[in-house]
């Protein structure tokens, strides 16, 4: 598949909420719950962090929106964790497993390096093996488990915790 990986833009809040909410109502691959509208993403897009990454892949077929991936800093409260970014990745249902992840972390992990970035965090459901392999694919490793971390419709759920250091 064709794709172009770029910078996300305000733009971008209706493909992205078209990918995301098939997501969430699946209730089987993120730990959000909660549908978003395009007014909430676009205030998302508008209000993202100054140090934030966020690339979109758009198939160049016919410029759908078919993945993005999300770089946050880990905490604005402190500088001490100024090196360390949260990392989401998401790609259609549709389209899963033709290597829209990966392009995403090709563009996404050299411009965190760049970015000052030293380590990326996040957390992976544990009942998600396709995606944690995909993490540990790009090089992240397992750091522990959160037992029973979130809670779905009346169902708790483990979070893999994982990392990368991208000096490595």
């Amino acid at each position: 598949m064709d794709l172009q990986v770029r910078p996300a833009t305000r733009d971008d809040a209706q493909g992205i909420i078209d990918v995301l909410n098939p997501i969430i109502d699946a209730r089987t691959f993120t730990v959000m719950d909660t549908r978003l509208t395009l007014g909430e993403e676009q205030r998302f897009l508008d209000e993202y962090p100054e140090r934030g990454i966020f690339h979109v892949a758009v198939r160049e077929a016919d410029q759908v929106l078919v993945g993005f991936q999300s770089l946050e800093p880990f905490a604005q409260y402190t500088r001490a964790c100024d090196h360390v970014g949260v990392m989401g990745t998401f790609v259609d249902l549709r389209l899963r497993r033709q290597g829209i992840g990966r392009r995403l972390f090709d563009t996404t992990l050299p411009r965190a390096r760049t970015g000052g970035y030293e380590k990326i965090f996040t957390f992976v459901r544990a009942d998600n093996p396709g995606a944690l392999a995909t993490y540990l694919d790009q090089g992240f490793s397992v750091v522990g488990t959160a037992h029973r971390h979130t809670k779905i419709d009346g169902r708790y759920i483990d979070e893999t915790i994982i990392e990368k250091l991208l000096g490595e």
